[in-house]
């Protein structure tokens, strides 16, 4: 017996057998296994939330920007917005709010060579400007670098998850999925996990998991124009702004209206000049051009009032002017 399994070859079908069930085994356990190392592309505002909540976690993150004028920016955000909670926190302990500070803070590094930033990461979320050339430019980068364990996962709020999937190879797609955080994220509860048909319903799985462990609550979706919150919340923003063209009433009554009548803690137009109108406009555009079951769809037509206030640099609160003055 011990001189015919001594002849067993390496390329015997028993050992290749065992070979590839021990290499199952691996895979599985790394899709089933925690998220500790991040890496978020996009210094700006949502990427440096989204980078702070997962530090604050105790996640090693990594944000990555090429401009190292928007990381630096990324940093200061982060770090006003930690000693904000610092002092909720330790009101009285100047001393605990700055160790506060600094240890989440020890948690996260800058970069701005992408491809070096996702070579040992479990989890990639891009949250880069909502182009889908770039994003698909980006990720087809970030993919060959990133270990074939790691979930890549958009922060796009309008794009299709897959359509910005679509030009990687068939592991990736299956790893790819939309973790879409809410503005200004260290406050919003609420993340969108989005799968699409071809992914894994074990990366969905570690997606959900991770939001989790950093203190979100998930909400699951299929892949569909808007996802949950956007695909309600566009209508009702763009029939109020119908409501105004027609002269029903005026803003100020319409958010009255929806806040004291339906129990909303912002009306239609507050919501808007929060989101910036140019946001509105570029989504409710893009879902009316070709959007996937939307197109030509009047919910979502243009508005002439929505395209004279964009023409006109009203873009909401962070241009200081919208449907009100800031």
């Amino acid at each position: 017996m011990y001189s015919a399994l001594s002849k067993l070859s390496s390329s015997s079908p028993l050992v290749a057998t065992r070979r590839l069930a021990a290499f199952s085994t691996s895979a599985s356990s790394a899709a089933q296994s925690p998220i500790n190392r991040i890496t978020v592309v996009g210094g700006g505002q949502m990427g440096s939330g989204i980078a702070q909540v997962a530090a604050t976690y105790k996640h090693q993150v990594t944000l990555v920007d090429v401009n190292q004028e928007a990381l630096d920016r990324g940093q200061a955000y982060m770090t006003k917005s930690l000693q904000h909670v610092a002092k909720k926190k330790h009101a009285d302990d100047s001393a605990a709010q700055t160790r506060f500070v600094d240890e989440i803070m020890g948690r996260v590094s800058l970069s701005t060579k992408p491809a070096d930033a996702v070579s040992g990461a479990d989890l990639v979320v891009e949250a880069v400007v909502e182009n889908l050339k770039v994003k698909q430019d980006l990720f087809a980068q970030l993919s060959k670098a990133a270990p074939e364990t790691a979930i890549l996962a958009s922060n796009t709020s309008s794009l299709p998850i897959g359509k910005i999937a679509e030009h990687l190879d068939a592991g990736c797609r299956r790893r790819f999925v939309g973790l879409h955080f809410f503005n200004p994220v260290a406050q919003m509860k609420l993340v969108e996990v989005v799968r699409t048909a071809e992914a894994d319903p074990a990366a969905v799985d570690r997606a959900v998991a991770f939001v989790k462990a950093i203190g979100k609550a998930p909400a699951v979706c299929k892949d569909t124009p808007g996802f949950i919150v956007n695909r309600l919340l566009l209508p009702y923003m763009m029939e109020a702004i119908r409501l105004l063209e027609r002269d029903v009433a005026s803003p100020q009554d319409i958010d009255t209206a929806m806040k004291l009548g339906a129990g909303y803690p912002m009306g239609p137009f507050e919501l808007c000049d929060y989101v910036g109108l140019d946001t509105i406009k570029f989504i409710v555009d893009g879902w009316h051009r070709d959007g996937d079951g939307l197109k030509g769809n009047p919910l979502f037509a243009p508005s002439k009032k929505l395209d004279e206030l964009v023409e006109q640099g009203r873009l909401g609160v962070k241009a200081g002017k919208g449907f009100y003055d800031y």
